[in-house]
């Protein structure tokens, strides 16, 4: 059993950074692809951005050139640097890790850490 530990959210003005960490142990096999969710209120959960174990990212539109996706391997740690927040970035942000387990992949979410953008 995965236990994911996030941490790094907060409220911050327009045009604010902050950088949500998310750690995971306990895995006794791959820790495979890492990503960062969010869902804000009354809207379904999307996804921000993931990062592969070789360093493959992938970004949602709406926040290329802003968040940047990084990882530890060696600490199974995921890191979401948010730059230029805008107030459509306000959700609760969850780390989301897939796990290898032989032929079967293993999904497993953070409790989730909120970010709050005011003007």
């Amino acid at each position: 059993q995965v236990q994911l530990v996030e941490s790094g959210g907060g409220l911050v003005r327009t045009g604010g950074s902050l950088r949500l960490s998310c750690a995971a142990s306990g895995s006794r096999f791959i820790i495979n692809d890492m990503g960062w969710y969010r869902q804000a209120p009354g809207k379904q959960r999307e996804l921000v951005a993931v990062i592969t174990p070789s360093g493959s990212s992938n970004y949602a539109d709406s926040v290329k050139g802003r968040f940047t996706i990084s990882r530890d391997n060696a600490k199974n740690t995921v890191f979401l640097q948010m730059n230029s927040l805008e107030l459509e970035d306000t959700a609760i942000y969850y780390c989301n890790v897939k796990e290898k387990v032989f032929t079967r992949v293993v999904t497993y979410w953070g409790q989730g850490t909120q970010v709050t953008v005011s003007s």
